[in-house]
Parts: C-alpha cells; structure tokens; sequence
C-alpha cells in the first residue's frame, strides 16, 4: 500500500469515520471527560497510547499465534487480555508519575479497559484484513479522531458554560449529546473527500 493510500486510511479514521461522531462509540468516557479540557487532553493521550498499542500487539499475536495454530475462536478473549494488561501498565505509570492526572481521570482510566473504541479497533483490523502498517495507520488515525471529538466536545462545553445560559433540562449529559450531534454533522461534510 502507497503512502497516498495510509494517508488516505488516517485522514478517513480521524474525520470521515469518527469513531465518536460516526460509529457512536466510545460513548462513557466522550461524555464524563468532556467536563475539563486539560483532563481531555489527558485522556486523550492515555487512549492515543493504548489503542494504538493495543492494536499492534493483537495484530502480532493474531496473525503469528492464533492464525498458525488455528485458534481464531479465542480472538475475543485474548484482545482483551491484552487490552486490559496495557491499561494497567497505563494506570500504574500514572498513578506514579502523575498523580493529579492520575486523580482527574478517577474510575475513568480503568474503564479504558472496556471502552469499546479499544477493542472496536482491533476488530476492525481483523475484519478489513489491514496489515500490520495499515493496522498501525488505522489504529492511530481512529484514537486520534476520538481524542479530537473528544477535545472539541470539552473546548465547546467550557466556553459554553462561560458565556451562555443552558437550561437546566439540558445540563450535563443533554449539552453533550447536542454538541455531540452537531458535532457529527459538521463531521458528514468530510464524508466526500475520501471514495
């Protein structure tokens, strides 16, 4: 595959088929992390890190272990296995280098453990039969894409609560999911630019 095409793969996991905007995934964290902008960018880190990682790993262990010895059955099972060891080692370097960061994500970052986004990406990667630069391309381009909605969403919401009076009906998870829908819409204008 040509660097015009992996270009093409990253620009379509970011904008054209936002993880967040388009496949509505990755729901829990998007919304209670979107309240601060600096724990998005946080977070936004942590499942840059995580899915990209995690994505490769699965592809190494998917294609050299469960492939040759015909053990594709336990696909589900070893993603998450390996999912949730690279969430730990996440935590602990958090919970030891920064723990102010560390304490803003709460129950959040061992939740990256089961955010679907994790283990939607090495799916996708089985599914689409990428290889492993193409898995690489498509597993950063789709954290990244979920890190920028997810940094949008907590940009629009701190400004909003500056500026603007939002009713009390819609406070919360109601502002978010209208950002977030609106965000999406803003998101299907970039749906033309990769065929």
């Amino acid at each position: 595959m040509g660097n015009t095409n992996l270009f093409l793969l990253f620009i379509d996991a970011v904008f054209v088929r936002n993880i967040a905007l388009v496949y509505i995934l990755g729901m829990c964290p998007f919304i209670a992390i979107s309240k601060n902008l600096k724990t998005s960018f946080g977070m936004a880190g942590a499942i840059i890190f995580v899915v990209t990682l995690t994505a490769m790993l699965n592809w190494f262990i998917y294609h050299f272990i469960l492939i040759p010895t015909n053990s594709e059955i336990f696909s589900f099972l070893v993603f998450i296995i390996i999912i949730a060891s690279t969430v730990q080692f996440i935590e602990m370097v958090f919970d030891r280098y920064f723990p102010a960061l560390y304490s803003a994500f709460g129950i959040f970052l061992p939740l990256i453990t089961v955010n679907c986004i994790v283990l939607a990406v090495s799916l996708f990667m089985v599914l689409r039969n990428y290889n492993f630069i193409q898995t690489f391309v498509y597993s950063l381009g789709t954290a990244c894409g979920w890190s920028l909605a997810l940094i949008l969403m907590a940009s629009i919401k701190e400004k909003l609560y500056l500026v603007g009076d939002i009713p009390s009906g819609v406070k919360g998870p109601g502002i978010t999911m209208i950002i977030a829908g609106l965000l999406a819409f803003s998101f299907m204008g970039f749906s033309g630019v990769i065929k």
